[in-house]
C-alpha cells in the first residue's frame, strides 16, 4: 500500500533500541521503554505560508530522527506499527556520518 501524508506531516517507523545494555546486561521487553529514534518513511509536501505559497519540509524520506516521548499518532498500516506527527514535532535528525562540532 502507498501512503503519502498531506501538509507539514510525516510518517515515521521507530528505529528499535538495543536489547543490550553496554555492561551486557538483557533488557526484557516489559521493561523496555518505546524508543524515541526513527525513520521517515514518508513526507509530505509542506504547509502552506501566509502568502500562499507552499513551505517544503526539510525533512526527507530515509532520514533519521529524534521526537518527544508522546509526540504523533500512532497508526498500523499493512500489519506494521508507524507514527504520523508534523515536522515541527521532530526534534532533529540525526547525521551519522557528518564530524561532531564544537559549540561555543
Amino acid at each position: 500500500m502507498a501512503f503519502r501524508p498531506l501538509h507539514d506531516r510525516v510518517l515515521i517507523r521507530r528505529v528499535e533500541s538495543e536489547e543490550k545494555t553496554a555492561g551486557g546486561i538483557i533488557i526484557p521487553d516489559t521493561a523496555k521503554e518505546k524508543p524515541m529514534e526513527g525513520e521517515v518513511v514518508a513526507a509530505g509536501p509542506g504547509a502552506r505560508g501566509e502568502d500562499g505559497k507552499i513551505q517544503p519540509l526539510e525533512l526527507r524520506s530515509g532520514d533519521r530522527v529524534l521526537f518527544g516521548k508522546w509526540s504523533g499518532t500512532e497508526v498500523k498500516l499493512d500489519g506494521e506499527e508507524l507514527i504520523i506527527m508534523k515536522e515541527s514535532d521532530i526534534m532533529g535528525v540525526i547525521e551519522r556520518d557528518a564530524p561532531a562540532r564544537k559549540v561555543a
